[in-house]
C-alpha cells in the first residue's frame, strides 16, 4: 500500500538538505501506543520545521487517508504552512532514492529508509528505534542494547514472523514466501487485459511528461 503512485519527483536544484516527512493515520494503534508525545502528521511537520528552518521538507500524505479509506489527520490540509511540498502521486521507494532523512512518528516508512541507508529521525517509539540505528526524539528507556541493521532485519523480517504459503496454506520460509508474491505479481500482470496494459502505460507517460 506504500508503494503507489506512478509519478515522478525530482530533488529541487540547490536543495543541500531534503527531508521526507510520512504521514499516518492518526488513529492506529501504532501511534496510541507508540507515540508518548507527538501524536498527529501536523504536530510532527511542524516540529520538524522548528528544528530545521532551512531544509526543504517534504510531506507524503498516508495512502489510505488518499485513497478515502481513512479520516485526514487533524488540521492535514494545512501541511503547506510547515513543509516546501505536499507529494502524493510518488510511490514511497521512489522518494525514498532522492531525499537524505526521513523523520517519522512511528511509520514503517523509516524502516524503508534504513534499508536504504538513509538518515531516519523517530519522535515516536516505533520497533526499530532504540537500537542505535535511529536518531530518536523520545528515548526507549528500556532498550539498552545495540544492533546492526541486518541483525535488525533478521530479527524484524526472519526470525519474529511466521509466514504461511499462499499456495499450500502451511508454514513457509520467508525466502519461500518472497519467491511466491513474486510469481503471484507476474501472474496478474500476464491476467490483465491488453487494453488495461497500454491504459496504464498510457497514464505513466501523461504522469512523466507533465512532471517534466
Amino acid at each position: 500500500k506504500y508503494n503507489v503512485g506512478a509519478g515522478i519527483w525530482q530533488r529541487p536544484e540547490g536543495a543541500s538538505r531534503v527531508i521526507l516527512v510520512p504521514g499516518q493515520v492518526e488513529s492506529d494503534a501504532s501511534i496510541r501506543y507508540g507515540a508518548p508525545g507527538i501524536r498527529s502528521n501536523m504536530g510532527l511537520l511542524q516540529a520538524v520545521r522548528q528544528a530545521h528552518p532551512s531544509a526543504y521538507i517534504i510531506y507524503k500524505p498516508h495512502p489510505d487517508v488518499l485513497a478515502g479509506l481513512r479520516m485526514k489527520g487533524e488540521g492535514e490540509g494545512g501541511a503547506m504552512r510547515w513543509c516546501d511540498e505536499v507529494v502524493t502521486d510518488v510511490a514511497m521507494g521512489e522518494l525514498l532514492s532522492a531525499v537524505d532523512e526521513v523523520h517519522v512518528l512511528t511509520s514503517l516508512a523509516g524502516f524503508e529508509a534504513l534499508l536504504r541507508g538513509k538518515i531516519v529521525a523517530c519522535y515516536g517509539q516505533p520497533f526499530y528505534a532504540g537500537w542505535g540505528l535511529t536518531e530518536d526524539q523520545v528515548p526507549i528507556a528500556r532498550r539498552t542494547g545495540r544492533v546492526t541493521l541486518d541483525e535488525l532485519v533478521a530479527g524484524a523480517l526472519i526470525l519474529y514472523p511466521t509466514y504461511v504459503s499462499r499456495t499450500t496454506g502451511t508454514f513457509t520460509k520467508p525466502e519461500r514466501a518472497l519467491d511466491e508474491l513474486l510469481d503471484w505479481r507476474r501472474e496478474t500482470k500476464a491476467r490483465l487485459p491488453l487494453w488495461r496494459q497500454l491504459l496504464r502505460l498510457a497514464l505513466r507517460l501523461g504522469k512523466r511528461l507533465r512532471s517534466m
